[in-house]
């Protein structure tokens, strides 16, 4: 009934994951001024997807690291459309 190797729950953890990564990010930039430089903290949001990725290919979820791997392009693709449209 659920499938344990889906590219959707990889698709969506390589989201999800990452977009909580960003709000510590834009707290933590609020209270400590030192870390106004922020494409290093964002590139480690991104960054977050590496590990789900290890751990999708340790447990041989191939399905799920394909998701993984897609939402990575896309917090990418987001990052650098942010970046270069500052």
């Amino acid at each position: 009934m659920f499938k344990k190797d889906n590219v959707w729950i990889g698709l969506g953890s390589g989201l999800i994951l990452p977009g909580i990564a960003y709000l510590l990010v834009e707290v933590i930039k609020k209270n400590l001024s030192f870390l106004a430089k922020d494409d290093l903290l964002y590139i480690g949001c991104v960054a977050i997807n590496l590990l789900l990725l290890k751990y999708a290919y340790k447990y041989d979820r191939e399905l799920t690291a394909k998701g993984i791997i897609s939402a990575t392009f896309v917090c990418a693709f987001i990052f650098f459309f942010y970046k270069f449209n500052k």
